[in-house]
């Protein structure tokens, strides 16, 4: 049996090694391939990655500050997601929104524990302030992205909050309570308090997506971009990874693979088990027997750009049969793995039955990333003695 790996597998002796232990494991021979000094050059890929302080706050230029009082410099991940995501329920934002600042400026002042300094001063009329918000909604640049619901909540509250505020309504504001201005007063209120608290979740969010952005890029950055560094060296020297792959099994028997009464066996980790299925399925194929793939891209690559050879291209009303030149495939898949993807729902064995997909346990000690995490699982040794085993 040969193993193939996968990206950004750059130390031969390492590879020799997993697979040393993976046959141990396993109980089955194992042959590696090893074709990483064909891949990506990796080592500069850092310098590409944004630094660290391009998610700080201080970077983003914007003003923490409103009237003197320092504001969140973290949001809630629930509140990031529905400012980022789109489209935005409008409806349901109005109206959440409208209830809370109706509320708070028609509740009793005693009740609420908000103390106006002045007694008699006159509160905003609700449909006015409703009618001015309304307007200056939509040019704020965060807020009328979000349907958050606490945090529309916690602006319509502030908003009314700061509008029956006896320091704005009396203090250099008396425009507000009588006369021709009193119309235009308000609305400069509600418009000014309404770009302090559209600033400050701004700088919040932008705060949180630097740390969010940083802190992805920190775990997954370098095997993700790996990956897609292998992934394009594949693309322009697939024949010459073929001929590697064709190389090391011909070392072992020049007959192997080459005809349907002398098959291979093949496992194969990530852009490694696109190898084999695109050998294997190649106008002239590597006849295999028995494939087990785990943490691997065929159905996803063949989805997106259909691979050629004796595949034909997925059209959505029926399944991809795979040619008798690859028998059998199992495919295993680790939950946290985001580049590991399902085969049976794209494709069927030319006998018309899909492709085992089975899940792996993950085990805390691999951590977030947990694409290269399979070769020390024993689902993955249990799997592969199963599969190997099988007539």
């Amino acid at each position: 049996m040969f193993v193939i790996h996968g990206v950004a597998n750059r130390d031969r002796d390492s590879f020799v090694n997993a697979v040393a232990s993976l046959k141990a494991a396993s109980g089955v021979e194992m042959v590696p391939v090893y074709w990483g000094d064909l891949g990506a050059e990796d080592r500069f890929i850092n310098l590409t990655l944004p630094p660290a302080a391009a998610g700080r706050i201080e970077a983003t230029g914007i003003e923490l500050r409103d009237r003197g009082e320092a504001g969140p410099d973290q949001v809630d991940a629930s509140v990031l997601l529905s400012v980022l995501a789109a489209p935005t329920d409008r409806r349901g934002q109005w109206n959440t929104l409208e209830a809370a600042v109706r509320a708070r400026l028609t509740e009793d002042a005693e009740v609420s524990g908000f103390d106006l300094r002045d007694g008699d001063a006159e509160r905003p009329d609700p449909d006015e302030v409703l009618e001015y918000l309304e307007e200056e909604w939509p040019e704020t640049q965060w807020l009328c992205r979000t349907d958050d619901a606490r945090l529309l909540l916690e602006t319509g509250r502030s908003l009314a909050e700061a509008l029956i505020d006896s320091a704005d309504l009396n203090d250099g504001h008396e425009e507000l309570r009588d006369g021709a201005g009193k119309g235009r007063g308000l609305r400069a209120l509600v418009r000014r308090r309404l770009q302090d608290l559209d600033r400050v979740v701004g700088a919040a969010i932008q705060a949180t997506a630097g740390r969010i952005n940083h802190a992805l890029r920190t775990g997954f950055g370098p095997g993700t971009t790996r990956f897609l560094g292998d992934v394009l060296v594949y693309q322009r020297h697939q024949a010459a990874i073929h001929a590697r792959v064709q190389e090391t099994i011909a070392a072992v028997d020049p007959a192997l693979g080459r005809t349907p009464d002398r098959p291979v066996r093949i496992v194969a980790h990530s852009l490694g088990g696109v190898i084999a299925v695109d050998m294997a399925t190649a106008t002239h194929p590597l006849w295999t027997s028995s494939l087990l793939t785990f943490g691997s891209q065929p159905a996803f690559f063949h989805a997106c750009d259909p691979r050629g050879g004796q595949l034909t291209p997925y059209a959505g009303d029926g399944a991809v049969v795979l040619p008798e030149s690859l028998r059998r495939w199992t495919n295993l898949w680790e939950p946290l793995d985001l580049l590991a993807f399902i085969a049976s729902t794209l494709f069927r064995l030319h006998d018309g039955t899909p492709p085992d997909d089975i899940p792996v346990s993950h085990t805390a000690s691999s951590g977030l990333w947990t694409h290269s995490a399979y070769w020390e699982n024993p689902d993955v040794a249990a799997a592969i003695n199963t599969a190997m085993n099988t007539p």
